[in-house]
């Protein structure tokens, strides 16, 4: 039984999520009827990271197995056209060792949260990107995003409903930059708590507008209570780019 690498690309804005629910459309169930639909065979699609509803994606990963084998190149084609009308391309399809896993074999996770920084909102880019209309100092952010780089307990980041068994992680890269009018963040690790890096964010944020000193996130951080850190960004700016294995 062959199994398959595919990167997808999708707009969350329409989908509860990743994750197959109950409650609405999500990414993984368009990918799994698109893939009944091409060939008869219904296989449980495995993700890299189940991002939450409204959230984006470049580069997801995720890992499925067909009882037939079939050619990579007609895979992608073929569940890209009966992915139609849904938001979602499959941007390439690898045949794997039956030993890699989507989600368990990553090495990294890159995730990268855009705020547009500027007095108008947004007309193309609405419902991708966080509109803050107040002036951000990017040297602030940047220091504070320092502080958390790192091995530490991030539960002061992450959401009061997350289930990971602990809190600790390693946060590999958080940086800040400006491109034009838009401030980009980036955080790069092996695994992330839920809503992490969101909360990073809106932590950042109240930074970058002098409501928080510099110093306060390494206190928010030294606190391990959720109700010590800064708000959840919305889901509208952020995108999962990349995985590596």
């Amino acid at each position: 039984m062959p199994r398959y690498r595919l990167t997808v690309e999708y707009d969350g804005s329409p989908f509860v999520g990743w994750q197959r629910q109950d409650n609405g459309p999500s990414v993984q169930a368009a990918l799994e009827a698109a893939v009944a639909r091409f060939c008869g065979e219904r296989p449980a699609i495995v993700a890299a990271g189940r991002t939450d509803a409204g959230v984006h994606a470049w580069g997801q990963v995720a890992h499925l197995d067909l009882v037939r084998p079939v050619a990579t190149a007609t895979l992608r084609d073929a569940v890209n056209f009966h992915l139609r009308p849904a938001p979602v391309a499959v941007i390439d399809a690898a045949e794997v060792s039956p030993d890699f896993h989507a989600r368990f074999s990553a090495t990294e996770r890159c995730y990268r949260y855009r705020i547009l920084n500027r007095m108008a909102p947004p007309a193309i880019r609405r419902g991708r990107v966080w509109w803050v209309r107040a002036a951000l100092d990017l040297g602030a952010m940047a220091e504070a995003a320092s502080i958390l780089e790192g091995a530490h307990d991030f539960t002061t980041f992450r959401s009061t409903m997350c289930h990971a068994p602990s809190p600790e992680k390693t946060l590999d890269r958080l940086r800040v930059e400006r491109r034009d009018d838009e401030v980009l963040i980036e955080a790069r690790a092996r695994s992330f708590l839920h809503n992490q890096v969101r909360i990073l964010v809106g932590t950042l944020r109240l930074v970058g507008e002098h409501r928080w000193p510099v110093e306060q996130v390494g206190i928010a951080l030294a606190a391990r209570n959720r109700a010590a850190g800064g708000p959840t960004a919305p889901p509208d700016g952020l995108y999962l780019v990349s995985v590596r294995y």
